[in-house]
């Protein structure tokens, strides 16, 4: 019966059903063969709603949307350029800092690749990169910011792993630098490899591109420094940003007009919409996943096989890569409850956890033959698969890496929250 069960879910799945009628149908069907009521998933759904952080999603989720929406990426970019265009590989890095920047307030790779991509692209290659190099940078990038705050798959993953949302924006972030120095060294190797030339230092230019950004410089001070000074909780920071973005996009840029907005609105809740229905129909199912005792099952199957927590990490990020190709959503929140109280299990430390799962979500997106980064690369350039397969590899392997470091060297996600002592 369980082995239908599967067979009819995938046949469902790829005639398009979406993924909250699935997971809400499993749910009620398990419900209802443990003689439970199906009120026990519509408990969880209104039980949703009163989640204190749960504002925080659609806020930022719409402010992301201006943005990606008005010219600020143009903006972005030059003013990247101007502050790093004279160091050795500098045009690349300036591509690394606007495209990770981007993404964590935007809080979706897809969108960077498309508003910055056909931006960054032209310009590295006119700078003498190569076109592997190029492909592998725009693609890896695209899901960069993921780890920086006010990034929406921070919020997500620590409403469903219930932690501390404040915690895990600064457990990412040292982790996220880390990777930004890197991927930015490796850029410097590339651009003295290829003799690529530097862009002489010119303040003329940096003064035109801070007075074009001026409206955008302060954001990421206004919203990460609110949050970790306590000035405002990350819900109260995304009513900020907001605001914030509302004016100076409309009233001071006036990239956009008012009249635009209902329309951008209505987009953006469009994605909050999923995200939320995915989360009340999980919440549902992962309420009979502990009633059924599922994880502690779960734990003592690895047990017998796997006693060290390290192996234990180990298969988690080769699972957690291969689950976090495609749909980033719906894998926090139907995997999170299910690893979370195994892991506890092995002694490990809920927040280093979530900065894990957010990397192997990161690299996931990259990662061949269905990371969905590439995907999109293949679309937005007219390049063939195999090809970003290629340029993709060695920005992989870098990453890999990078996740290796941080699996086994916990304090690199835990330091930063301990030294802010932040509750």
């Amino acid at each position: 019966m369980s082995f239908l069960l599967v067979l009819l879910g995938l046949a469902l799945a790829i005639l398009g059903t979406p993924m909250f009628a699935l997971i809400g149908g499993l749910a009620l069907y398990l419900f209802h063969a443990a003689d439970i009521s199906s009120s026990a998933l519509i408990i969880e759904l209104s039980r949703l709603a009163t989640l204190p952080s749960l504002i925080a999603i659609p806020l930022f989720t719409f402010a992301g949307h201006i943005l990606a929406e008005s010219k600020s990426p143009r903006r972005l970019i030059a003013l990247a350029e101007a502050l790093f265009g004279w160091m050795p590989g500098g045009v690349a890095i300036a591509g690394l800092f606007a495209c990770a920047l981007f993404t964590a307030f935007t809080g979706a790779s897809g969108v960077t690749i498309i508003a910055l991509g056909g931006l960054i692209y032209p310009l590295l290659r006119q700078q003498g990169y190569p076109e592997n190099y190029s492909l592998g940078l725009v693609s890896t990038t695209g899901s960069l910011g993921l780890l920086f705050p006010p990034s929406l798959p921070i919020i997500l993953y620590a409403l469903v792993g219930k932690v501390s949302i404040d915690k895990l924006f600064a457990a990412a972030a040292l982790p996220g630098l880390f990777l930004m120095a890197i991927l930015g060294a490796y850029s410097i190797f590339i651009a003295a490899k290829h003799h690529v030339p530097r862009i002489p230092f010119s303040f003329k230019a940096l003064r035109a591109a801070v007075g074009c950004a001026a409206w955008e410089i302060p954001l990421p001070f206004l919203i990460i420094g609110g949050i970790y000074g306590g000035i405002f909780t990350a819900s109260e920071a995304a009513a900020v940003m907001c605001f914030y973005v509302l004016i100076s996009e409309i009233v001071v840029y006036r990239d956009l007009a008012v009249k635009d907005v209902p329309g951008i609105m209505a987009r953006s809740m469009m994605l909050v919409g999923a995200i939320l229905l995915v989360l009340g129909a999980a919440l549902g199912l992962t309420n009979y996943l502990i009633d059924a005792e599922i994880p502690s099952k779960l734990f003592e199957f690895l047990h017998a096989r796997i006693s060290n927590p390290w192996e234990f990490l180990a298969l988690l990020n080769v699972f957690l890569l291969i689950v976090n190709m495609v749909e980033i959503f719906s894998a926090i929140i139907i995997v999170v409850p299910i690893i979370v109280p195994v892991a506890l299990q092995y002694h490990i430390d809920p927040i280093h956890l979530g900065t894990l799962f957010l990397l192997n979500l990161e690299i996931g997106y990259m990662t061949p033959p269905l990371g969905l980064n590439l995907f999109l690369s293949s679309r937005r350039f007219n390049k063939p698969l195999p090809a970003l397969y290629k340029a993709a590899m060695p920005f992989w392997l870098i990453l890999l890496g990078a996740l290796a470091a941080v699996t086994y060297i916990p304090e690199l996600s835990l330091w930063l929250p301990r030294t802010l002592k932040i509750p």
